[in-house]
């Protein structure tokens, strides 16, 4: 009995002792790269983990040129409503908050930057790069503004200066951002970050809390292979990449079935293109219309249209693409350039499927009509030819000689009609 009182007693002494443990650690989330589907499901899941009452903090290691609108603004809410301090510090030297990471930095319940860092440049622009026409631009920029002021007047920061980052793409640095109170302070690293802010109180849940951040563990939140795969693959441009290899490979197949690697490199690209689009704003109209040029460009194989069902093919294949994904546009600059070499292949795999369905049979008794063969035995009025490396018994109304060429001009059961050649 005593030992299992110890026992018990040993067993909730180290249960409180790991949870203690636990309690003293920070966990850091390194976001570096384009702001995508993949790195804000990252974020968020390791935010979520964080709040699961076994850290004391989080630091969000920021270093971005900025990215997609919705997965910055997941990312934004994430922080917003985490049931624990988050702080965005912009490291290392050299790195920048830029676009997008400017709503993530001033989302923060605590902003920090490296010595050599920058943060701005927050305009909108499309997905490829291109301005947004003026109209659009207008409504965009009016959303953006009034987003980032709500959330910079929430956390106390400069709401002004945030404003003219959207609207003027301002961009400054570290240090000028404290003086500018976009940010809350410089710290070399991430020790000296710790001792910063040990000591600061913040506002978490209309409540204030003073951080304790001495002797705080690091817990490094790293991505898996899934976030690594979906973090490229989330791209646009690389999903819409995957998906036209995907379907010239399957297109290919079922027009010349039997090449089987086409086959399976189109199922894989397919795989991961589907796999990109449950995290991208899929239009599914686009995804419809581009099926639909698939069908057509097939059915040119099938059908005499003269072209007109391949062109109707492009036509949809074009709008597809344009109309794919809603409020990120795949960039023209590698649009085009794919729908030429996907749309070509499309059409000469058609042209070439449907001469070949087409075209005179090339075997049996159907494909020797109209071929010239070598008489092998003399024919009066019967004999034996040499034609497509076989044997045939044929018959002729005139007596041809051995070594005489003969033409095939029909059939009689196994035995070959012809005349001889002129």
């Amino acid at each position: 009995m005593l030992f299992v009182i110890v026992l018990i007693a040993f067993t909730i002494g180290s249960f409180i002792h790991d949870v203690r443990g636990e309690q003293n650690t920070a966990m850091v989330i390194e976001l570096e790269g384009t702001i995508n589907p993949g790195t804000a499901q990252f974020v968020t899941r390791g935010l979520k983990k964080a709040g699961s009452g076994k850290y004391m903090l989080v630091i969000i290691r920021l270093d971005t040129p900025g990215g997609l609108d919705p997965s910055m603004r997941s990312i934004v809410k994430g922080i917003l409503n985490a049931s624990l301090p988050v702080v965005v510090y912009v490291a290392p030297r050299g790195a920048r908050a830029a676009s997008a990471g400017v709503m993530i930095t001033i989302a923060a319940h605590v902003a920090a930057m490296a010595p050599q860092t920058n943060i701005g440049a927050a305009h909108p622009v499309s997905a490829g790069g291109k301005e947004i026409d003026k109209t659009m631009s207008e409504k965009v920029v009016n959303d953006m503004v009034a987003y980032a002021r709500s959330i910079a007047e929430e956390r106390g920061r400069n709401a002004d200066w945030v404003e003219k980052a959207i609207r003027e793409s301002v961009s400054i640095t570290g240090e000028v951002a404290v003086k500018n109170s976009v940010v809350d302070l410089v710290a070399r690293d991430v020790d000296d970050l710790l001792g910063l802010l040990d000591g600061k109180e913040i506002l978490l849940d209309n409540s204030k809390v003073k951080l304790e951040t001495k002797g705080l563990k690091l817990m490094y939140f790293s991505p898996g292979w899934r976030d690594r795969v979906l973090g490229t693959i989330s791209n646009p441009n690389i999903a819409y990449i995957l998906m036209m290899i995907g379907l010239a490979g399957l297109y290919f197949e079922l027009a010349h079935p039997g090449a089987i690697f086409p086959g399976v490199i189109g199922a894989i690209s397919l795989i991961l293109a589907f796999f990109a689009f449950q995290t991208l704003p899929v239009n599914y109209a686009g995804l419809l219309l581009i099926a639909l040029a698939i069908i057509f460009f097939i059915a040119e194989i099938k059908v005499s249209s003269y072209g007109l069902l391949s062109v109707a093919g492009l036509i949809s294949l074009i709008l597809g693409s344009v109309m794919l994904f809603e409020n990120i546009g795949v960039s023209l600059r590698l649009m085009m350039p794919t729908i030429v070499l996907i749309g070509g292949f499309f059409i000469t795999i058609a042209f070439l499927a449907f001469r070949a369905y087409r075209g005179t049979a090339k075997g049996g008794l159907d494909g020797l009509l109209g071929e010239v063969g070598i008489v092998e035995e003399r024919i009066d009025p019967v004999g034996l030819i040499f034609a497509h490396g076989e044997y045939w018994k044929a018959s002729c109304t005139e007596v041809a000689e051995q070594g005489e060429k003969v033409r095939i001009i029909g059939s009689k059961g196994l035995e070959l009609i012809v005349k001889k050649e002129e």
